[in-house]
Formats: structure tokens, sequence, C-alpha cells
């Protein structure tokens, strides 16, 4: 489930290698990354030679596929890489013959955007995980085929710092940051984005030529224009992204430790149940609007609860349970009357009692020890709830996902829409849900053209989703996750149009349905959906770093018409 942050696409972009090296502090790996400018700088002297995997190579198969093994490629080769360097000239080579590309990072893509049959050499970014403290910026750089969990762990061991992002252990930050990625710690906190300081793309000029480029937020920087299509922009866009830098706004001193944002010390989680079998139509329609009128109520990042994150898993009737996770950092004053009262407003209503969550629902595991809040250090509740998904690690998975931004709750139609489909009888799969999710809080402060994450006052999102193991099973798992959306949202054509109730779609989830006109009769545009007043801007910045369109994919950003 995305959120946290999920699914990710691996981006591709370029750059001019920048500045100053890279010097590595607390627990740190030791590479350091060479200064330079243009396509012949190194970033990361010494390290080993790219690797190319063809097809009759054994590991091929292990790297034409992420996740969602709809989704399967077939590519003359894939290169995995190690320095910025190597990323340069695997562009320029691919350029010069004429050759699609595409970039895995953790190989979370919802869509095809990375594995589909025109590309024909796949940059894998995943041996670029190395996370440091850059002593001259006065930021962390972070490569960008880190993992979440190799990110958190690594800011969090080394000097005592985090990001607000996703909770899937295996996503790659390299698509995550770009799409504007979002976590448990984000109405506190704000987006992943929102504490970027820079970033390294690998760009492909309107002559052809590859080179390394640094974009940072400074306000005099010529290249800001490329930061800003990273904060939000999505992957797959502008060039390969090779590294990021992270540092907080107002963030002073020389002290790496106050360069980035705190995590809590301990958080409290909390895991109930609620039993399909004592819900009927009533009962279900109180509880999802109790959801929705809480985060009206408390979306203020002023609010007891903004450090508060919340997860409906409303799994199809076949699961027999619905789920309610929750988290709270534990140092806030009362935290744990806080979350028991949370939880309350949201089930006290409904005339039955929680109980503990014994089976896997929405993509978690069980939790039966968490049905009274427990209080864990906040490095452990990462661990412990990035990794309790079965749907990680499940080399049959297939998916299909749908998103949505709420500027509020749902309507009694939507509702009843939801609940019909959720208890069909033609379709049995556990493993169909809605997932509703926290938003709001400090995501709120930065106005919608800041950044590229544009979606900026909605409370809560909406994830609609199947997962199931068979391609003979396609149709109907499709069928059933299409339907329940577009009737959800059959007032505005189909799709979450942005209106007083909804704000359009997540790229980081991306729909392949969404630029199709019998799936969306809403008259919007994807692109307006994903990124509402900022595309024409994005276009901009694509006529500027990609002239040639050499990173494209099903859903990428357009040149401007001429």
């Amino acid at each position: 489930m995305g959120m946290l942050n999920r699914r990710t696409m691996l981006t591709g972009t370029a750059a001019a290698v920048a500045g100053a090296a890279v010097t590595q502090t607390g627990l740190a790996p030791t590479r350091a990354a060479a200064a330079g400018t243009g396509a012949g700088a190194e970033a990361g002297a010494g390290a080993p030679p790219a690797v190319t995997v063809l097809p009759d190579d054994p590991r091929y198969a292990d790297l034409v596929v992420g996740n969602n093994t709809r989704w399967v490629g077939r590519p003359e080769s894939v290169r995995i890489v190690h320095t910025t360097e190597q990323v340069v000239q695997t562009v320029q080579e691919a350029v010069r013959a004429g050759k699609r590309l595409s970039i895995r990072g953790g190989g979370h893509c919802y869509a095809d955007f990375v594995y589909n049959p025109d590309v024909r050499i796949v940059i894998d970014m995943t041996t670029m995980d190395q996370v440091t403290y850059d002593e001259q910026r006065k930021a962390f750089c972070v490569e960008a085929g880190a993992t979440l969990l190799h990110v958190y762990e690594s800011l969090y061991k080394g000097w005592g710092v985090a990001l607000p992002g996703g909770m899937c252990y295996s996503v790659g930050v390299g698509g995550h940051i770009s799409g504007g990625g979002y976590g448990m710690l984000s109405r506190k906190h704000g987006l992943t984005v929102d504490h970027l300081y820079a970033i390294e793309v690998v760009v492909v000029g309107a002559d052809g030529t590859a080179r390394a480029v640094v974009a940072t937020r400074e306000a005099g920087d010529p290249h800001r224009d490329l930061w800003w299509a990273h904060t939000g922009g999505g992957g797959g866009n502008f060039g390969v992204i090779t590294r990021y830098w992270f540092r907080t706004p107002g963030a002073s001193g020389t002290d790496p430790s106050k360069q980035l944002m705190h995590p809590p010390k301990d958080v409290f989680v909390s895991a109930v149940a609620l039993p399909w079998n004592k819900l009927d139509k009533a009962r279900f329609t109180t509880l999802v609007k109790n959801f929705g009128t809480w985060h009206e109520k408390n979306g203020s990042p002023d609010s007891p609860y903004a450090s508060l994150c919340s997860f409906l898993m409303i799994n199809h009737k076949a699961n027999n349970t619905i789920g309610l996770l929750t988290q709270m950092d534990a140092g806030v004053p009362d935290a744990e009357k806080l979350i028991n009262a949370y939880v309350a407003s949201i089930t006290s209503a409904l005339g039955i009692k929680p109980e503990p969550l014994t089976a896997a629902v929405g993509e978690q595991g069980p939790m039966p020890d968490f049905f009274t809040p427990q209080r864990v250090p906040w490095l452990t509740s990462v661990r412990f709830l990035g990794t309790n998904n079965p749907t990680l690690t499940n080399p049959t998975l297939r998916g299909i996902h749908k998103s949505a931004y709420l500027r509020k709750g749902f309507n009694d139609a939507q509702i009843a829409s939801m609940y019909k489909h959720l208890t069909r009888t033609d379709l049995q799969n556990p493993n169909s849900m809605v997932v509703l999710l926290s938003y709001g809080g400090k995501i709120n402060t930065v106005r919608s053209g800041d950044t590229a994450s544009a979606q900026r006052d909605s409370l809560f999102k909406g994830l609609f989703q199947s997962f199931w193991p068979d391609k003979k099973q396609d149709p109907q798992n499709l069928a059933w996750t299409r339907e329940i959306y577009t009737e959800v949202f059959a007032s505005t054509g189909g799709y979450p149009v942005p209106g007083p109730a909804a704000d359009g779609c997540y790229i980081n989830y991306p729909d392949s349905d969404i630029a199709d006109p019998q799936q969306n009769k809403s008259g919007v545009p994807w692109y307006t959906l994903y990124y509402k007043d900022n595309y024409p801007r994005l276009q901009r910045v694509k006529a500027a770093y990609d002239p040639r369109n050499t990173f494209r994919h099903s859903q990428s950003i357009a040149l401007p018409k001429s």
C-alpha cells in the first residue's frame, strides 16, 4: 500500500556531477563522491565496474520484474551501476544506439513504467545505496538505489535523524522521494520532499550528450526548477536520479544531528479488528463516516493528534476482518489516553467490541499483541511495521491499484457503493480492499505550487486495490477494482476530480487505467489528476532537461507543444 509509501516507480533523470566531496561520518559507509562537473566526473572512485546482465545470465529473471508480476520486462540487458559516472556512460550508450531506457530502484512500481516491451536497457540502481553526510552542503546524501529501511536505519543509528517516508521496507528511495513520498511521520513533519535540499540527475541535452546535474532549492540556483520537478513530479520523467541531499528547512549550524528532523523516541502502536460478520450496512456506514469525520476535525498541524497516523484497512468480506492500525508519538502529553480515545471515536458507536487482530488484513500480517497500545522504540516500530507485510515477499504477487486524495469524508452514496462491492459474493478475494490513510497536518502548511506535490489540503487518502497470485484471475480482479472505484467516484466520471471533496490521484500509486477514456470518463486529463496546475511547469522542466524525450513511459510528462 503505498503509503507508506510504498510502491515506487523508479526514477529516471540526469545531472551534472556536482560539487564537493561527500564526507563520511557516523555509521555511514566509506565511499566518497569526488568533486567535479560534467559528464566525466566520477562519483565513487574505486567502485567496481558496472555489471551487464544478458538474457542467458541466471541473474536475469530476478532483474526484470518488480513487486507486481503483472509487469515483466524483456530488455536486451540490465546494467547494474555503482556510480554516477557509470550511469552517464550507460545513458550515453543507449542514446547513441537509439535504445529505450528505464530505471529500477526498489521495484515497487504499480504500473509498467520500468518493465514494458519497448525498453531495451534497464538501469538497475539498487547497488547505489550509500547514506552519508556531506559537510560542505550540511546535508545528508542518499544514493537513489537505497531502500527505505536501510535509509531509516542509517540516518537514525548514525545521527539520530530521520525522514517522514513510507512504511514498506523495500521501497526504493529514488522513486519514492521524486513522487512526493509520505509516511507515518508526515502529519507531524510533512512530506519527504519538504526536507529535500538537492538532487543529482543524469540528463540528456538536445545534442544527445548525457551529463550529471546537481540542482538545489537555493533561490539563486540556475537548476532550481529541476530540483522543484523532483518534489512530486514522479519518476522516469527527466533523467536518472543518482543522489539526493536532505536538510530540513531552517536548520542551522554544523552539527549533523541538527540538520534533519528527529523522529519520536518511542511510539504507541495499536491494532484492532472488527469482524465482518458483526457489521451490517448501517454499522459499516458509521465506521467509514467516523474515520472521515475524525480527520476533518483533527487535520491541523497544531492538533494534539498531529503525530497520529492511522490506516482503516477494509478488506473484502471474504477476509472476515476489517483492521484499524494506528501509531502515535508516545512523547505527546497523555499520548496513550489520546490514542485510546481515537480508537474509541472510530469504533465505539458501532455497538460491537473491537477484537485482537489475529489475521492478515490490509497489507499487514497478524498483530494480536497490539490490541492494547504497546509502547515501542521508534526504530523498532519501523522495522516491525515495514516487514510485517506478506505482499512484499510474495513472488507470485499480481496487483491493481487506484488512489484518491480526500478533502472530506465519503458521503452516504459513496459508502453504499463501497459496501456493495466489498460484500459481493461473485468475487471471493480476501485481498481485495479499500485502505484509508491519514494525511493532513504539517503536509498542508505548504502551498500547492511550492513543490510539485500539488495536493496540499487533503485530510486522508484512499487506496483501492486487489492482490492475487494467478494470471488466470486477472479479469475478475481487475474488474472488481475498477468497478468499486468507478462507482465510488461516479458523480465525477469515475475518478476523484479535484473539487470540494476530492483532489485527484497520487503519482506514486500510478493507475494504468487513468489515461483510458473508457475508464476515466471524468473529462479531466490524467496529468491534471496527478499534478493539477503544476503540470505546465513540469512540462517546461521536461523541455529544458529532456528535450529529446529520452526518459519516458506510459504516463510520463509530455514535452510541451510548440
